[in-house]
């Protein structure tokens, strides 16, 4: 590998697996319990191997909380303004009794003038006011000690691998592409391997040499950050090692994330990226991976569409420049409530979000954008791009091309229902 101003070591990994350490964590307590246990290269790798202690102070020096820091739980103190409501005393409203209004003297005798009689003083209400309704206190129960459960093992290096990736200054450009042609083209290939030899092509691996593809035409993608005695540096590997990733379900139920690489990619046509694609995840599945598996990996894939993701923005670990993000393949979503002979009618294809999360500090915005570019251009058969997939996979065809949609207008439609009807006419 060469390098422009980079003192890291080969496989530029820095001791880290990244989101892999879970997976060398438990290899590790295998090799402990029984070192013939384990491939004879897990057993090279952990002869002089120490694995990273966990600490409770994070790398800005922050303190992590812990079990023996956490609050103690209990009750909060009441509001000062509020008493204790065991010994809250509710006052009763005390009756009022108003004096009896004197009452009107009658008239004795009756005069030649009127005298106005004096108005009675109306009489209070002796009514008792209900007692007011008093809500209790509710009690509230801080997060104490009893709620925090120490996260362990596999967990744990997931928690240190994403906050070493927080020290990565990332951006994400963002494309959707039409999937069409890739749809059609992926048809023929498979019904092709269907009548010969078998197997299966999926779109993530045309999408994945697509990608190696674009990696080509622009080599600065495939870069790395380092320093150089203390000071910035780029990493420029030799060959190109694509890190896919790989989810894999425990016997718990629980779910892991494994990201293996196929190596050189540069070299490989179709045929054989889709061999080494398969086999790397074929070993993943059966726990065969061994350290040159995880080791040396420049950029990675993900394919978090297959459950639906329509856009992702995936992290990006320490000694990478680049991952890119698949989203699900499916109509725009103001088409959904289309049917299939409106959407055949307008033309409206499937289309696949892209997304490109790189470092800034090596990889600017533009070549970002450029990058997706050339996948777009590429997944639409330009450059020949499916006639190199056909041509390695020895498929006697001719690749569907990709052509803009020709709308008949009606008097297309009559002259040519006019020419039909005289074509019979003339046998």
């Amino acid at each position: 590998m060469s390098a422009t101003g980079s003192n890291t070591p080969a496989n530029h990994f820095g001791g880290s697996f990244g989101p892999n350490e879970w997976l060398v964590d438990e290899m590790y307590e295998r090799f402990l319990a029984d070192p013939n246990s384990v491939d004879a290269s897990w057993g090279e790798f952990f002869s002089d191997y120490t694995p990273n202690s966990n600490n409770s102070i994070n790398s800005n020096g922050k303190v992590i909380p812990t079990l023996d820091n956490a609050p103690k739980g209990g009750n909060p103190p009441l509001p000062k303004k509020v008493a204790d409501p065991a010994t809250l005393q509710v006052p009763v409203a005390a009756t009022q009794v108003s004096p009896t209004a004197t009452p009107v003297a009658p008239i004795a005798t009756p005069v030649a003038q009127a005298t106005p009689v004096a108005q009675a003083t109306p009489v209070a209400s002796t009514r008792t006011p209900a007692d007011p309704i008093v809500k209790p206190i509710p009690t509230l129960v801080s997060p104490g000690a009893s709620t925090l459960e120490p996260i362990r093992g596999v967990s744990a290096r997931v928690v240190q691998s994403m906050e070493a990736s927080l020290t990565v200054p990332t951006a994400t450009s963002v494309r959707a592409v039409p999937a069409k042609l890739m749809i059609d083209n992926r048809t023929v290939i498979n019904n092709h391997l269907k009548r010969s030899r078998g197997g299966k092509v999926s779109f993530t691996h045309i999408i994945g040499y697509a990608m190696i593809s674009a990696i080509r035409q622009m080599p600065e993608m495939n870069a790395f950050f380092g320093e150089l005695e203390g000071k910035p540096a780029i990493g420029k590997p030799e060959h190109i090692n694509l890190g896919i990733a790989i989810d894999l379900a425990k016997p718990d139920g629980s779910r892991q994330l494994l990201v293996p690489s196929i190596k050189g990619c540069e070299e490989l046509d179709f045929g054989q990226f889709w061999a080494s694609y398969e086999e790397t995840v074929r070993k993943a599945r059966g726990g065969s991976l061994t350290v040159e598996d995880f080791a040396g990996t420049t950029v990675s894939l993900t394919n978090p569409g297959t459950i639906g993701t329509v856009h992702s923005v995936p992290r990006l670990v320490q000694g990478q420049g680049l991952i890119l993000g698949v989203g699900a393949m499916d109509y725009p979503a103001e088409f959904h409530g289309a049917n299939e002979d409106t959407l055949a009618e307008l033309g409206i294809s499937k289309v696949i979000t892209l997304t490109s999360t790189y470092d800034h500090r090596i990889i600017q915005g533009a070549q970002s954008g450029d990058f997706l570019k050339r996948i777009h251009e590429l997944l639409l058969g330009e450059n020949g791009f499916y006639d190199e997939i056909f041509a390695a996979l020895r498929i006697p065809y001719v690749p569907i091309r990709w052509v803009v949609d020709m709308r008949a207008t009606k008097d297309d439609q009559v002259n040519k229902t006019a020419r039909v009807q005289q074509l019979i006419q003339a046998y």
